[in-house]
């Protein structure tokens, strides 16, 4: 693996500098919505985790179609706020391919959170890559850290996605919801992971090597800013399976 001595000198500051903006978005849009919380309370969680590899993309467009307005402004005591409708939900207009946007966002965010969560368990417990098949089923750690973030990412996921149309769906009832949660989830959040986990095999496997003999070790920033583009794929590769979900009415839109 490769250690942060390795790089270029040019590339660790690139990949700090990007790591730094990014942390910065998704901290701007953390204090944002707590001071105008999401009506969907989930999306208080999803909007910055999604910063952390959408970076100023995601914040630009949580301030053109995800800020809500003010608490007061909700139950219509103040002014200058965009005007509120049900549930205190903005009624500024949302076109399919916004909707489709902030669905896979949701859906990326339960991603994002799981693979943050495994690599540092792995880096700090490299024993536990055995229960996703490493010595047994692999050689290479890092597919049993695909493994095991996977089944992660389906639980924080289907987690994320019951808690967001719950709200919306109250005589679906508890069984009903989590089942339309994990209709809804598991096939974007698959096509998520294969764009994120194409991505960083290319980069990690082929690329790296190619020009410096290894692959980027989790202790490095350039390990996580290969991390964010590969996000940014896994958002490309899930947006049409959410778009077609969304029109199909398997997937509430948001």
């Amino acid at each position: 693996m490769l250690s942060g001595s390795d790089f270029p000198s040019w590339l660790v500051g690139l990949a700090w500098a990007s790591l730094a903006i990014a942390f910065g978005c998704a901290i701007a849009v953390a204090v944002d919505v707590y001071l105008r919380p999401q009506p969907m309370a989930v999306m208080n969680l999803v909007w910055p985790i999604c910063a952390l590899f959408g970076s100023v993309l995601w914040l630009g467009a949580y301030l053109a179609w995800g800020r809500a307005p003010r608490p007061a402004a909700r139950a219509g005591g103040g002014h200058g706020d965009i005007p509120s409708g049900p549930l205190g939900m903005s009624k500024r207009p949302r076109t399919t391919s916004t909707s489709v946007f902030i669905g896979t966002s949701h859906c990326g965010a339960g991603c994002t959170l799981a693979d943050l969560l495994v690599e540092w368990v792995l880096f700090g417990a490299p024993a536990v890559a055995v229960i996703g098949g490493m010595h047994w089923l692999f050689n290479v750690e890092m597919y049993a850290a695909w493994v095991i973030a996977y089944v992660a990412a389906l639980a924080i996921g289907i987690g994320f996605q019951y808690f967001g149309i719950a709200p919306m769906n109250p005589r679906r009832g508890r069984a009903g919801n989590l089942r339309a949660a994990a209709r809804a989830d598991v096939l974007s959040l698959t096509a998520w992971q294969l764009g994120m986990y194409a991505t960083m095999a290319l980069a990690q496997l082929a690329l790296l090597p190619a020009w410096l003999g290894g692959a980027a070790a989790v202790s490095t920033p350039v390990f996580w800013v290969i991390m964010q583009v590969a996000m940014l794929f896994g958002f490309a590769t899930s947006f049409p399976v959410n778009w077609w979900l969304i029109r199909t009415g398997v997937k509430d839109p948001m």
